[in-house]
């Protein structure tokens, strides 16, 4: 077992980027709302720098892209509803588990660690895709992007995770890709893991200098 987990009670562990590689469905989505509202389509390969902040940055991100400016708020929410129609459709079926992260989360869950899922996906999108790979109920609680106030990198959801269960931070560890799921570890007093194949911006995601890091989840167990 590998040694960040000595004394951790409680894992929280990111989703796209961490557990699941969700860009296929996600571009198509973006993409689709793109030809809907008459812009060109971004493509696979730009989208997958454009995750990791929540569906709304996201499509901020696509229209600059597509029109070389910054969308005001009344096209950016009608870019976002068009997104959450589109993705809601269709979540899953070009998602795919990561190598080594069934066996982690099966391992993991057996030793009677509190397992939990802190996104900044929205939470209607969580259980359709949990539940397509029989994971739903290996998670004791989830928390989406629109579950609470803040999201990550903000420290309130962690907070919250780790208030839920009555333990205190320190025995706590946070799992994910980007510098946002280290920042969001760090100051709430976590622990951090990070994996380098997800979704940073295309940046290392050693550069955020996480506790550790692993290159598949399955080193944990």
């Amino acid at each position: 077992m590998h040694a960040i987990l000595d004394d951790i009670r409680l894992i929280s562990f990111d989703l796209d980027g961490t557990l699941i590689d969700s860009v296929p469905d996600l571009a198509v989505a973006v993409d689709a709302s793109l030809v809907e509202l008459g812009l060109p389509v971004a493509g696979e390969a730009r989208v997958r720098d454009w995750v990791g902040n929540g569906s709304l940055k996201l499509m901020e991100r696509a229209l600059t892209f597509a029109r070389h400016a910054s969308p005001d708020e009344v096209l950016l929410a009608r870019a976002h509803e068009a997104f959450l129609a589109h993705y809601g459709r269709d979540p899953g079926s070009r998602t795919r588990l990561y190598p080594g992260v069934r066996e982690a989360l099966d391992a993991l869950r057996s030793d009677d660690r509190v397992l939990t899922l802190v996104t900044n996906k929205p939470f209607a999108f969580i259980r359709p895709i949990l539940t397509q790979f029989g994971l739903e109920a290996h998670f004791a609680l989830c928390l989406g992007g629109d579950s609470l106030p803040q999201k990550k990198p903000a420290p309130a959801p962690l907070l919250y995770v780790a208030a839920q269960f009555g333990l205190p931070p320190s025995v706590c560890l946070m799992v994910g890709d980007s510098r946002h799921d280290v920042a969001a570890g760090r100051a709430a007093g976590f622990r951090t893991l990070a994996v380098p194949y997800g979704y940073n911006h295309g940046e290392p995601v050693r550069d955020s200098r996480p506790d550790a890091l692993v290159d598949s989840l399955a080193e944990l167990v």
